[in-house]
């Protein structure tokens, strides 16, 4: 497995691949219904092969974390 600073990763497949003009937008499901979504440039997403059914991981690094309730 790759090393990385990151404390959280998160492994899953490939539940989809939508690619714009500029950016990739994936979607990654993981253990069981949750699914996080990220956003590339489509460049990226091509270089990493990101497709459906491929395993990848989500990796996440933020000085902060944005939550919201009705």
């Amino acid at each position: 497995m790759m090393k990385v600073s990151a404390r959280n990763v998160l492994k899953g497949k490939v539940k989809s691949v939508v690619h714009g003009s500029v950016s990739s937008e994936a979607v990654l499901q993981l253990h069981g219904e949750t699914e996080i979504v990220s956003i590339t440039t489509k460049t990226a997403a091509q270089n990493l092969g990101l497709k459906e059914g491929k395993e990848a991981y989500a990796i996440i690094k933020a000085s902060s974390v944005i939550q919201g309730t009705d």
